[in-house]
């Protein structure tokens, strides 16, 4: 058996859905605490893809699709009503 984690340092991937709102209780979310999480987040994304020895694009095409995902849904109601509009 493996040892025993705590709740509190658990990753969510490991949560069961049971425990979920007592580990988002026990999360940080002062801004501090936010910016930590950010941080983290982007060093762990930096140097697992970006910073390689032999690199490729697969890091800075995951951020470029990532920006066209969400330039897409931050336009989306606009882009809603322009499929119904006849242009004749």
């Amino acid at each position: 058996l493996p040892p025993a984690v705590l709740l509190k340092d658990m990753k969510l991937m490991d949560v069961k859905l049971g425990q979920l709102g007592s580990w988002l209780a026990m999360r940080d979310f002062t801004p501090g605490g936010i910016m930590g999480a950010v941080q983290r987040g982007y060093n762990r994304y930096y140097n697992k893809y970006i910073n390689v020895r032999k690199g490729g694009l697969g890091g800075i095409s995951m951020v470029l699709a990532g920006y066209v995902v969400l330039s897409y849904v931050w336009s989306y109601s606009h882009v809603k009503h322009d499929r119904r509009r006849k242009y004749h």
